[in-house]
């Protein structure tokens, strides 16, 4: 009995609309879920104050708010990736949106701050479940042609929470209260949550039957807390200081633990043999650590010595996170035709001369000057990101795409970390135990002026750093 061609091409061309529409789906539930992520760190920072009234919160416990979501986020991020490589993608990350929800759920019933600061740990848990599988899932999902535009878009998500998280924070903590922004993200959630259960019907378990490693996930997460947390404390003396030091021997012990592990949360192998994968981390790394710190001097700047308000601080600030929401896709896309890490490098040169002209600032630069250098850091910055996705999640093989995307967003996490401690302590030597003030503005600007050439230098370290990539991947090194 012979077929019908015509309704096999029927057939086929359902098919096809089925793949694209679940494709579509996905992506849709992925970038919204990024948007929230990001948007939930930046919106709490304008309504902190609201919130520490509320509650008689203290400075301290004002900043454990935002610390113990980072916290969170970072500790867990490389376990999640493993868990859903091994149990399966769709179920961490659906667990992820759950854990995010109801985190999210009682932080608008909170009412003690104690209780805040604790399902704040639980929301950040939940975003790093969410975060260590998203782009892993999308790298399952679309084919390589089709994945730098993919991975475009989800990166100018991130961008467009980090730029509207202050904006639409500040409307309803004024207008509504800070309870809102909670109401807010927790219908998104919801939706996101339904789309997932109803219909992701992949799971995505390259590394199923495989053991998970506790022992070096343990070793991780202490490891990676004392570096954390003394590196957020390093304005403090002395058990901090040695909290780094720790850190820092655990990690060695757990990367030479890994290296003998038969099933480890982190093949070392991959770093060490794999060099698209290790120098696109390290790019990923230095550029963070040299663009992080820009929006944290320009805010004080732009408040301080030129006496503008928050507000109007704010809408000069969000050119920079506007122009990598825009442009993440479209670079995204053309990493799709053009070589990923070769646009990534031109994008971090970018960076570096963005640094280099922010490094010049003074205390009458004309403010469309400052605004022109911001434009170019979010080109800069955004030609480096999307394609770097790209570069990372193509130089490995399916299996190990959850612990790929989750190391990329612990080396971002980690180049902000770094970048605040290299302020904090540049702010030390300069300024010691001063406030920013108007009294002390030159001070204030010989410290910002010291971290801009030191994260240009840094940047362009890292170009040629991303250059390594540029080499023909030999069959060794080959996913």
């Amino acid at each position: 009995m012979h077929s019908n061609p015509k309704t096999s091409s029927q057939a086929t061309i359902l098919m096809r609309s089925d793949h694209a529409a679940s494709g579509a789906i996905i992506l849709f539930v992925v970038s919204a879920v990024q948007f929230l992520t990001p948007f939930m760190l930046s919106a709490l920072g304008v309504a902190l104050p609201a919130i520490g009234k509320d509650f008689s919160a203290s400075a301290v416990q004002l900043g454990l708010v935002e610390t113990v979501y980072i916290l969170a986020f970072s500790l867990l991020l490389l376990p999640a990736g493993r868990l859903g490589d091994i149990y399966g993608r769709r179920r961490i990350f659906t667990i992820g949106i759950f854990v995010f929800t109801l985190g999210t759920l009682l932080l608008s019933f909170a009412f003690t701050i104690e209780t805040f600061i604790l399902f704040r740990f639980f929301q950040g848990a939940g975003g790093a479940m969410i975060s260590g599988n998203s782009v892993a899932i999308l790298a399952s999902v679309f084919p390589p042609a089709q994945r730098g535009r993919a991975m475009g878009i989800i990166v100018g998500c991130v961008y467009l929470g980090l730029s509207l998280g202050p904006v639409l924070s500040g409307f309803m903590v004024t207008h509504l209260g800070w309870r809102w922004i909670f109401y807010l993200a927790i219908l998104i959630e919801i939706a996101c949550l339904f789309l997932t259960v109803l219909k992701l019907k992949g799971e995505w378990a390259e590394a199923r039957g495989e053991r998970f490693d506790l022992v070096g996930s343990f070793l991780y997460v202490a490891s990676l807390f004392c570096l954390i947390y003394g590196a957020l404390n390093q304005k403090e003396d002395g058990v901090y200081r040695g909290l780094v030091a720790i850190g820092s021997l655990g990690f060695l012990a757990f990367l030479a633990f890994e290296r003998r592990s038969s099933s480890p949360i982190l093949d070392v192998g991959l770093i060490i043999r794999n060099r698209v994968f290790a120098f696109s981390n390290l790019a990923t790394l230095i550029n963070y650590a040299a663009s992080s710190g820009i929006a944290f001097f320009l805010s004080l700047y732009l408040q301080i010595v030129r006496g503008h308000s928050p507000e109007g601080a704010g809408w000069i600030l969000i050119i920079q996170p506007v122009f990598q929401s825009v442009l993440s896709p479209l670079f995204g896309r053309l990493a799709d035709r053009v070589s990923p890490a070769g646009l990534a490098t031109a994008g971090m040169a970018l960076c570096a001369l963005g640094l280099g002209l922010i490094s010049q600032i003074h205390a009458v630069t004309p403010i469309h000057a400052i605004v022109g250098m911001l434009a170019l850091m979010g080109v800069g910055f955004s030609l480096f990101s999307s394609p770097n996705t790209t570069a990372v999640m193509g130089s490995v093989s399916p299996k190990s795409y959850g612990v790929a995307s989750s190391l990329l967003a612990t080396m971002r996490t980690m180049g902000m970390l770094c970048s605040m401690t290299v302020i904090t302590l540049v702010f030390k030597h300069f300024m010691g135990d001063q406030p920013v003030s108007a009294e002390t503005q030159s001070s204030f600007l010989a410290s910002m002026h010291l971290c801009m050439v030191l994260f240009c230098f840094l940047c362009v370290a890292g170009v040629f750093c991303s250059m390594v990539r540029l080499k023909p991947v030999s069959r060794d090194e080959a996913p």
